[in-house]
């Protein structure tokens, strides 16, 4: 029993608790474990199997940075530089070093250039985006998004009151914009 003053019973030995616990002291033994190979050190050796590894072929040129000579062997390709938000981000990369806030901050306002060349090409298919349903502002009448906030200490209720503003401000104004271009379209044609 704990924190008690009589002496605790003798501890069990390896072989008892081998026989009472199923599976116990497996990764005694360091031939019974699976990574001991990889534990291995090899004094003169640092571990890899390759000089140089195989370079990826590159189908298309790739953003790389100014204090890299080259690109890494292996790099991603499933999100190739495209439209304006590419243009910003290959800027990025040849103008700015990777210590630079000016680097991060394109590459930031790439990603929102992104963002909306994303949502005018799903106005060009047949299932365009649905800023209604896609933002998750019905969950907060269907789920008790209010009720959940009110008297809890949570951390985004400071800025609950602007989240309506960021998520619908910029459709509010893009459909202002389409409203007024077509009414000014409409009004040259009469």
């Amino acid at each position: 029993m704990a924190y008690t003053r009589e002496k605790p019973s003798p501890i069990e030995s390896r072989d008892q608790l081998r026989a009472r616990i199923p599976g116990w002291g497996v990764d005694l033994d360091p031939q019974d474990r699976p990574s001991v190979p990889k534990l291995r050190s090899e004094p003169d050796g640092n571990g890899a199997h390759w000089d140089f590894p195989e370079r990826q072929l590159e189908h298309r040129p790739r953003e790389r940075s100014v204090e890299h000579a080259f690109l890494t062997p292996v790099f991603g390709t499933t999100c190739p530089a495209r439209g304006v938000s590419g243009l910003m981000r290959k800027a990025a990369y040849r103008r700015y070093s990777e210590g630079r806030a000016a680097h991060w901050l394109l590459l930031l306002a790439a990603d929102r250039v992104d963002a909306w060349e994303s949502h005018v090409r799903s106005f060009l298919t047949l299932r365009p985006d649905n800023p209604i349903t896609e933002t998750g502002v019905l969950s907060e009448f269907s789920h008790h998004g209010i009720a959940s906030r009110i008297g809890k200490r949570r951390a985004d209720v400071g800025h609950q009151l602007l989240d309506p503003l960021i998520v619908a401000g910029p459709w509010v104004v893009a459909c202002g914009v389409a409203y007024s271009a077509i009414r000014s379209i409409a009004g040259r044609r009469r």
